[in-house]
Protein backbone atom coordinates (compact mmCIF):
# COMPACT_ATOMS: atom_id res chain seq x y z
CA UNK A 1 0.00 0.00 0.00
CA UNK A 2 1.63 3.49 -1.21
CA UNK A 3 1.10 6.54 1.47
CA UNK A 4 -1.09 9.04 0.27
CA UNK A 5 0.55 12.08 -1.24
CA UNK A 6 0.19 15.66 0.88
CA UNK A 7 -1.48 17.07 -2.11
CA UNK A 8 -4.20 14.12 -2.27
CA UNK A 9 -4.70 14.57 1.25
CA UNK A 10 -4.75 18.64 0.84
CA UNK A 11 -7.31 17.95 -1.96
CA UNK A 12 -9.18 15.73 0.28
CA UNK A 13 -9.31 18.39 3.36
CA UNK A 14 -10.50 20.97 0.74
CA UNK A 15 -13.45 18.49 -0.37
CA UNK A 16 -14.84 18.03 2.77
CA UNK A 17 -14.30 21.87 4.08
CA UNK A 18 -16.69 22.26 0.88
CA UNK A 19 -18.90 19.84 2.17
CA UNK A 20 -19.46 21.03 5.26
CA UNK A 21 -20.14 24.54 4.06
CA UNK A 22 -22.35 23.28 1.81
CA UNK A 23 -24.50 21.55 4.07
CA UNK A 24 -23.91 24.52 6.57
CA UNK A 25 -25.44 26.56 3.79
CA UNK A 26 -28.09 24.22 3.50
CA UNK A 27 -28.85 24.22 7.12
CA UNK A 28 -29.28 27.89 6.88
CA UNK A 29 -31.70 28.27 4.19
CA UNK A 30 -34.06 25.44 6.14
CA UNK A 31 -33.69 27.39 9.17
CA UNK A 32 -34.25 30.64 7.60
CA UNK A 33 -37.54 29.23 5.92
CA UNK A 34 -38.92 27.42 9.23
CA UNK A 35 -39.08 30.76 10.32
CA UNK A 36 -40.64 32.78 7.60
CA UNK A 37 -43.94 33.62 8.56
CA UNK A 38 -45.94 33.84 4.99
CA UNK A 39 -44.37 30.82 4.40
CA UNK A 40 -45.11 28.94 7.71
CA UNK A 41 -49.10 30.29 7.17
CA UNK A 42 -48.93 28.85 3.62
CA UNK A 43 -47.98 25.05 4.87
CA UNK A 44 -49.75 25.39 8.49
CA UNK A 45 -52.96 26.44 6.29
CA UNK A 46 -52.56 23.92 3.13
CA UNK A 47 -52.22 26.28 0.46
CA UNK A 48 -49.62 24.15 -1.16
CA UNK A 49 -51.84 21.16 -1.08
CA UNK A 50 -51.53 18.04 0.94
CA UNK A 51 -47.95 18.24 0.34
CA UNK A 52 -47.12 21.79 1.35
CA UNK A 53 -44.57 20.43 3.66
CA UNK A 54 -42.92 18.74 1.08
CA UNK A 55 -43.30 21.69 -1.21
CA UNK A 56 -41.59 23.62 1.15
CA UNK A 57 -38.56 21.17 1.59
CA UNK A 58 -38.65 21.79 -2.27
CA UNK A 59 -37.96 25.24 -2.15
CA UNK A 60 -34.83 25.15 0.15
CA UNK A 61 -33.13 22.54 -2.07
CA UNK A 62 -34.14 25.17 -4.89
CA UNK A 63 -32.67 27.94 -3.13
CA UNK A 64 -29.16 26.33 -3.33
CA UNK A 65 -29.30 25.12 -6.63
CA UNK A 66 -30.17 28.20 -7.61
CA UNK A 67 -27.21 29.28 -5.98
CA UNK A 68 -24.68 26.83 -7.50
CA UNK A 69 -26.62 26.51 -10.83
CA UNK A 70 -26.17 30.44 -12.21
CA UNK A 71 -22.58 30.69 -13.44
CA UNK A 72 -23.68 34.95 -13.95
CA UNK A 73 -23.76 37.31 -11.08
CA UNK A 74 -26.19 36.37 -8.71
CA UNK A 75 -28.65 39.28 -8.01
CA UNK A 76 -30.89 40.45 -4.77
CA UNK A 77 -33.64 41.33 -7.39
CA UNK A 78 -33.85 37.97 -9.20
CA UNK A 79 -33.89 35.79 -5.67
CA UNK A 80 -36.66 38.04 -4.65
CA UNK A 81 -38.43 37.07 -8.30
CA UNK A 82 -37.68 33.76 -7.85
CA UNK A 83 -38.91 33.32 -4.16
CA UNK A 84 -41.82 35.48 -5.41
CA UNK A 85 -42.85 32.99 -7.99
CA UNK A 86 -42.09 30.09 -6.02
CA UNK A 87 -44.55 31.08 -3.58
CA UNK A 88 -47.38 32.01 -6.15
CA UNK A 89 -46.80 28.62 -7.80
CA UNK A 90 -46.10 26.08 -5.08
CA UNK A 91 -48.44 27.73 -2.91
CA UNK A 92 -50.79 29.88 -4.78
CA UNK A 93 -49.83 32.63 -2.29
CA UNK A 94 -49.17 36.54 -2.72
CA UNK A 95 -46.39 37.69 -0.67
CA UNK A 96 -46.63 41.26 -0.16
CA UNK A 97 -45.53 41.99 3.52
CA UNK A 98 -42.05 42.68 2.71
CA UNK A 99 -40.83 39.74 3.93
CA UNK A 100 -39.73 38.16 0.07
CA UNK A 101 -37.23 41.20 0.40
CA UNK A 102 -36.28 40.61 3.66
CA UNK A 103 -35.84 36.27 3.34
CA UNK A 104 -33.76 37.12 -0.04
CA UNK A 105 -31.53 39.87 1.71
CA UNK A 106 -31.06 37.15 4.36
CA UNK A 107 -29.90 34.39 1.88
CA UNK A 108 -27.63 36.51 -0.16
CA UNK A 109 -26.07 37.65 2.79
CA UNK A 110 -25.96 33.15 3.79
CA UNK A 111 -24.20 32.71 0.35
CA UNK A 112 -21.72 35.14 0.53
CA UNK A 113 -20.39 34.07 4.00
CA UNK A 114 -20.54 30.48 2.66
CA UNK A 115 -18.80 31.97 -0.69
CA UNK A 116 -16.18 33.58 1.57
CA UNK A 117 -16.11 30.80 4.26
CA UNK A 118 -15.23 27.67 1.58
CA UNK A 119 -13.26 29.64 -0.43
CA UNK A 120 -10.69 31.32 1.75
Amino acid sequence: MEPISTGNRAATASALQKAEAVSHLREGISLLLSQWTGLQMAIKNGWGGHDSLQKSKQLATDILSWFFQSNAHLSLEDLENFLNESMLFSFNTEIEDGSIEEVAEQLMIMHEEYWHGSHY
